[in-house]
């Protein structure tokens, strides 16, 4: 799922973005009111967790602006704030739920779960399943199948097959896997692409007749069903 964290908590920022990016999640980060205002209205996102305290606009201005333009994308709020009253005008004027910091990782991946799968009954949020063949990738509970049997990835395994598998039929190059897998220039003197890409391939394809990750020398990897030829 695509999150957009507006905070400007430098640290805080990049706590959840590392977390929430090695949960699955493909994050966008802005610092002030101003610019998360406009990436949240201008971009598509499945979720916005939105700081109250923030610098150019507050996060209460942000929450108006994003209800006038996308009255189901889910809002989840985060403040130091942890007055009712507080609590009760960011509820009133459209936040979906709301988390007085500091608070456990855990409860906030548990809040966020439950908005996206709430997002689903609205019907204005992207599938949280992507299938291509015989392959199944549950997005919320990070289950992969194929054939029914279930593929045992690491975090960053899962977290390549989604992005290959949203974008399947895309020859992604090395340096696109890098940056987003692993939030990473691509040195060219660094494997950790291409062993990643073989660990996976022996979870993926190996055991299975129909092989669905594949090599496009000089240019990348694409996951596509291809006929047989």
């Amino acid at each position: 799922m695509r999150l957009l964290v507006i905070e400007d908590e430098v640290k805080l920022a990049q706590y959840l973005y590392k977390g929430l990016s090695e949960n699955g999640h493909v994050v966008d980060l802005a610092h002030d009111g101003i610019e998360g205002r406009r990436l949240a209205i201008g971009g598509e996102y499945d979720l916005v967790l939105l700081d109250v305290m923030l610098p150019g606009i507050d996060g209460f201005g942000v929450l108006q602006a994003i209800r006038a333009e996308k009255r189901h994308l889910p809002v989840l709020m985060l403040t130091a704030r942890d007055r009712v009253e507080d609590r009760v005008r960011g509820l009133e004027q459209g936040a979906d739920d709301y988390l007085v910091k500091p608070f456990a990782f855990s409860e906030l991946l548990a809040r966020v779960g439950a908005l996206l799968r709430r997002g689903q009954q609205v019907g204005a949020q992207p599938a949280t399943e992507l299938h291509l063949a015989d392959l199944s990738l549950d997005l919320l509970s990070r289950r992969a199948e194929r054939r029914s049997e279930r593929l045992d990835l690491t975090a960053k395994e899962f977290k390549l097959l989604a992005l290959l598998l949203r974008r399947r039929g895309q020859i992604l190059s090395r340096t696109t896997l890098a940056e987003q897998v692993w939030d990473m220039n691509f040195d060219s003197d660094t494997n950790i692409v291409e062993v990643a890409v073989r660990r996976l391939r022996a979870k993926l394809d190996d055991p299975f007749p129909t092989k669905l990750l594949h090599t496009v020398r000089g240019m990348g990897y694409v996951l596509e069903d291809r006929a047989p030829s």
